[in-house]
């Protein structure tokens, strides 16, 4: 009697083997879209599951799959996901939303400390060759505030370690709860006080939240970061703000269109960029990897996941 399997979208690892275990000792086999010529739709008629990293699930993959269950996602967010879709077809769908927010917070402030601190800018001067210390324009920590929009699990976090180093923190969510260490503020308030403006919130349905408008009420010298989303931010009015000198620079994880990045933010002096990475360490991968295959192996038990995304 042939095994039940659950077709893998993608992976940001070397290999499938921790999820192939957990799922093989729980007797399904694991087929991969990445390994396999066949596409997506072929391969997941006969499957029960479907697992994805950043590989898009829309409605007619999930209508393809006449035997499928669950959907589950090796991540926070679900918008590379058809839920609507999903849900009317019955299927379940999972997520882990609280695997990194400790690389995430940390990446967040490595970032600002970069930025402020010169580190990124210093190096590049020095390996161009130039040795010029009174170039460095640098900031103490402690006497910059900080705006933290979106005040959830790991924005909450990313504030805790911005205010261990002295800053001062206030944050603007309108669903969140009053808490330590931010002082929840309007958005006006927040984007004319901070020094740093961090997201932590959900991407819009609406289009990106950080528009023109929005640098417009920047001050000049404020740092934008982004290690939520890149939807979130419009290219376009962005490159605009730092060519302008409307803001002073962006650190950004996530940008719209990744991989491809615009060539005016690779070029500016006013960036610093890595590579959709803040989620990851060795630790954080291997959770969000066992975590993930858990809780498909639960559902196709008939057992409740343990994150089942909400709504």
């Amino acid at each position: 009697m042939s095994r039940e399997r659950v077709l893998v979208m993608d992976y940001a690892w070397p290999d499938l083997s921790l999820e192939t275990q957990i799922l093989n000792d729980a007797g399904f086999d694991v087929v991969s879209v990445v390994d396999h010529d066949r596409p997506a739709a072929e391969l997941v008629t006969d499957c029960v599951a479907i697992m994805t990293c950043w590989a898009m699930v829309p409605a007619d993959l999930l209508q393809a799959g006449s035997q499928l269950r669950m959907v589950a996602r090796f991540g926070v967010g679900t918008d590379n996901i058809d839920v609507k879709e999903a849900r009317r077809l019955g299927l379940e769908v999972t997520y882990v939303p609280d695997y990194c927010m400790e690389e995430v917070s940390d990446h967040t402030v490595g970032l600002a400390l970069a930025w402020f601190r010169g580190i990124v800018s210093l190096d590049r001067m020095i390996r161009a060759g130039d040795w010029d210390p009174s170039a460095a324009k640098l900031r103490r920590m402690s006497a910059l505030t900080v705006g933290v929009w979106g005040y959830g699990r790991i924005g909450r976090r990313t504030a805790e370690k911005f205010a261990a180093l002295g800053c001062r923190v206030i944050a603007y969510d309108l669903l969140a709860q009053p808490g330590p260490p931010a002082e929840l503020v309007d958005l006006d308030r927040l984007l004319a006080e901070a020094d740093i403006v961090s997201l932590h919130m959900p991407p819009s349905p609406d289009g990106p939240s950080v528009t023109s408008e929005i640098l417009s009420q920047m001050k000049s010298d404020a740092l934008l970061i982004n290690t939520a989303r890149g939807a979130l931010v419009d290219n376009d009015d962005l490159i605009a703000a730092l060519e302008s000198g409307q803001i002073g620079g962006a650190a950004l994880d996530v940008v719209a269109g990744e991989p491809e990045i615009p060539a005016a933010l690779v070029a500016s002096t006013k960036t610093i960029l890595t590579p959709h990475i803040a989620f990851s360490s060795r630790e954080s991968v291997e959770e969000l990897r066992r975590r993930t295959a858990e809780d498909v192996v639960r559902v196709l038990r008939g057992e409740p996941p343990r994150n089942p995304f909400p709504g």
